[in-house]
């Protein structure tokens, strides 16, 4: 017996509106949630498109705030943001309009600034194992290789 069940329709409503009120949710995030208080698929469904019709859920709004998000608070990188939003099912089109709320210029700032943060923090005195590690803290931040790279070989 789940604490969060709940048996009133027009309660889960009300509650799970308030959940969406709260922050920006996608539909996967919803469907999780009203499956945890142990509602009916076809009740889901129908909640669901009453959310989506009322603008409690909307998909590009989602994508949009979750790419500002994660980028600008834990610093993200394209692929791993990309990656997220793959798992909670959002559209490749919503994606690709979310990761367009990342300005290029900051994103770079931001890897240039990630990389001095780590490189500075590195006692390693063997170049290539340094770089190695540089590489894999960035690639593990959501980084392209190619741009990781760029920046390191820039830094000879």
């Amino acid at each position: 017996m789940q604490k969060n069940r709940v048996y009133n329709i027009k309660e889960a409503i009300e509650r799970i509106q308030s959940y969406c009120a709260l922050q920006d949710r996608c539909q996967w995030d919803v469907e999780k949630k009203l499956n945890e208080w142990g509602l009916m698929k076809s009740t889901i469904e129908m909640i669901i498109l009453d959310l989506i019709s009322e603008q409690f859920i909307n998909e590009l709004r989602f994508s949009e705030s979750f790419c500002r998000g994660k980028f600008r608070i834990k610093r993200w990188g394209k692929i791993k943001i990309k990656n997220e939003l793959k798992i909670k099912k959002i559209s490749e089109i919503c994606i690709n309009k979310g990761l367009l709320q990342i300005e290029d210029k900051e994103y770079l700032n931001t890897l240039q600034q990630l990389y001095e943060k780590k490189r500075d923090s590195l006692k390693e005195k063997n170049k290539f194992i340094r770089n190695g590690k540089i590489s894999k803290y960035l690639q593990q931040k959501g980084f392209e290789s190619n741009l990781i790279w760029e920046l390191i070989n820039k830094d000879k």
